[in-house]
């Protein structure tokens, strides 16, 4: 097999700063936006920043309509909704606001209203048939109002495929948004158990493009529209993710409990730039495993998130796995985990690189207990059971299993859910 040699670095284009949200309509008017589709969800639209949003487009003479039925961890069928509200309108552009739903949900709607497609022939394969796009999107602006997803730099959009019961997605070069409006003003109400698992999200991001298989162990991409826009890890994504895991481990604990104002301004820069890392290099097991743990939910469910409906919030199910797989995957690699614990705040003088998985692990499992999260997927209503169903959901998940830097089969998916049951 000829091994991939090329790797490429794309983004969106980022503002950032208290009070950034006000710049919206100069942004919209920027790239040409005459018609926007604001697109949120119910509880977004009743704060006072969708009314900066708003304001701010009437200010450059930007119409706009509103679609606020996004939901929470969104579905193939809320996708179909929003884009099917979205090719009946002529807008000439995006505004998400809000969360990595409404942003994946904005995405999904500007694809399918601009190339009109059977739903899954852009899905993912080998659950989707993996079409390339077949050109520009229109432009889409994205307003975050977590820290967590980085959604707003990335050309990913995930959805929980209910037939599957488990997550799969959308991914290709042209979904990324044009420009991210990052303003941390915007997470002052994030409830804490959402800045909990957004903030799990970010670390995790981090942790994982940093020990992806590197992009040069890939079968090289004869056909440059078929390399994937997770590459593996590359001396580029390496820096943002490193950056990402320092400042989330300095920050996560702080921002979460007190809602300390730097602390979610860290947070906030530490969740888009781990998606310019993770956009590029991707993600792994643990992401590539919570797909499964969300889709399987039973009772479970969490303060700060909508009630009336069983979920494992994003984050939340990637975390409960990261420190088994951790432990899995330093083998290959010691020195990279070795120096991954040690951007976690792990004093690892003296410490021998074997020793580098466990380190990870621990440090992890130590910010879950301080953030008030459940004891591994025992804590989610999970049993014994389950296995069986969590490793089918997550053996389809390809476009971020293979990038482990491990091969994985049903074998040591079996053995890193078993891990996972109980952390301490």
């Amino acid at each position: 097999m000829t091994k991939e040699n090329i790797f490429t670095m794309d983004t969106s284009g980022i503002k950032f700063g208290n009070g950034c949200t006000e710049e919206v309509g100069y942004e919209a008017k920027r790239f040409g936006i005459g018609k926007a589709l604001i697109i949120t969800d119910k509880k977004i639209e009743k704060l006072s920043l969708f009314q900066t949003v708003k304001d701010s487009l009437g200010r450059y003479g930007v119409d706009f309509s509103i679609y606020n039925n996004v939901v929470t961890e969104p579905t193939d069928t809320s996708f179909k909704n929003a884009s099917s509200f979205a090719s009946d309108g002529d807008y000439d552009g995006f505004i998400a606001v809000g969360g990595g739903s409404v942003m994946d949900t904005t995405k999904a709607a500007n694809l399918y209203s601009t190339y009109p497609a059977d739903f899954l022939d852009y899905v993912n394969a080998p659950i989707g048939k993996g079409i390339p796009i077949p050109g520009p999107l229109k432009p889409l602006i994205c307003v975050p109002t977590t820290a967590g997803t980085g959604s707003e730099t990335t050309g990913g959009a995930i959805f929980d495929l209910e037939e599957m019961h488990a997550k799969t997605g959308l991914s290709d070069r042209y979904l990324r948004p044009t420009v991210g409006i990052i303003d941390p003003e915007n997470t002052k109400t994030m409830p804490k158990m959402v800045a909990a698992c957004s903030g799990f999200d970010v670390l995790s991001h981090g942790i994982e493009s940093f020990t992806a298989k590197p992009f040069n162990q890939r079968e090289y991409s004869e056909d440059p529209k078929l390399r994937p826009a997770y590459q593996g890890s590359n001396p580029i994504s390496d820096i943002w993710a490193t950056s990402t895991i320092k400042m989330v481990a300095e920050n996560i604990v702080e921002s979460t409990l007190n809602n300390n104002e730097t602390s979610r301004e860290k947070m906030m820069l530490a969740a888009s730039a781990a998606g310019v890392g993770f956009g590029n290099a991707g993600v792994h097991l643990p992401h590539g495993m919570s797909y499964a743990v969300s889709g399987n939910v039973k009772e479970f469910t969490l303060d700060g998130y909508p009630e009336g409906k069983p979920l494992v919030p994003h984050g939340l199910s990637v975390i409960i796995n990261a420190p088994a797989v951790f432990r899995f995957t330093s083998t290959t690699n010691p020195e990279r985990h070795l120096e991954a614990a040690k951007l976690l705040g792990v004093d690892i003088s003296g410490e021998s690189s074997e020793k580098a998985g466990n380190l990870i692990s621990n440090k992890l499992i130590e910010f879950i207990k301080k953030l008030g999260m459940p004891n591994g997927l025992s804590g989610l209503g999970y049993n014994e059971s389950d296995i069986d169903n969590l490793v089918e959901g997550t053996l389809p998940q390809h476009r971020v299993t293979k990038l482990s830097p491990i091969d994985v089969g049903k074998k040591e998916l079996r053995m890193l859910f078993e891990e996972s049951f109980e952390l301490w």
